[in-house]
């Protein structure tokens, strides 16, 4: 059984699902939705979901964003990646971006309810136990890459690179936003 980041072949790791998450800001707020179904469900996170064949990631940042909360977000910035490993075999890899700007209004649809969270009242305790070690970075503006190992909902290990130059090549999205 899998029970350190190091017990993963990550150098032959390929990821069930690609997917991504956004991060809206305004000032001193950062927009998460309550997760209503999926994977998550009940949580609170960014907006974001799997990737469709012949999208590139950020293409699905903006369409997820559009379908979760009716929002159009501009001007991407990529900020890093999660590579999620799961005890019972699922994996997905995550790119990540942040925006300031976007058109629409943050409306609940039948997969997120919207809701305005002010930077220093994160709830970090209604998300995934990860997110309060990278989220901050991403609203920082730093970029990272990290692998996480999960056992259901409970974090076994994880290791998070901040230097970019120590990245895989192949884990820069082509066609894409770059870093």
């Amino acid at each position: 059984m899998m029970k350190s980041f190091r017990d993963i072949d990550w150098a032959n790791w390929q990821a069930k699902d690609p997917a991504t998450l956004v991060f809206v800001t305004r000032e001193d707020q950062v927009l998460l939705i309550h997760k209503k179904r999926g994977l998550g469900k009940g949580k609170i996170n960014g907006p974001g979901g799997k990737v469709d064949d012949g999208e590139t990631p950020a293409q699905c940042a903006v369409r997820e964003c559009q379908e979760e909360l009716h929002i159009t977000p501009r001007d991407l910035r990529y900020c890093g990646q999660n590579l999620f490993q799961f005890t019972d075999g699922y994996s997905i890899h995550v790119w990540v971006y942040k925006t300031d700007r976007f058109d629409g209004m943050p409306t609940e649809t039948d997969e997120a309810v919207p809701e305005w969270f002010d930077l220093d009242a994160i709830p970090y305790d209604r998300m995934w136990e990860d997110d309060h070690i990278w989220l901050p970075k991403v609203l920082a503006g730093q970029m990272f890459i990290a692998r996480w190992l999960f056992d259901g909902d409970r974090m076994l290990d994880y290791e998070m690179d901040l230097d970019r130059h120590q990245w895989e090549e192949r884990l820069v999205p082509r066609g894409d936003v770059q870093p």
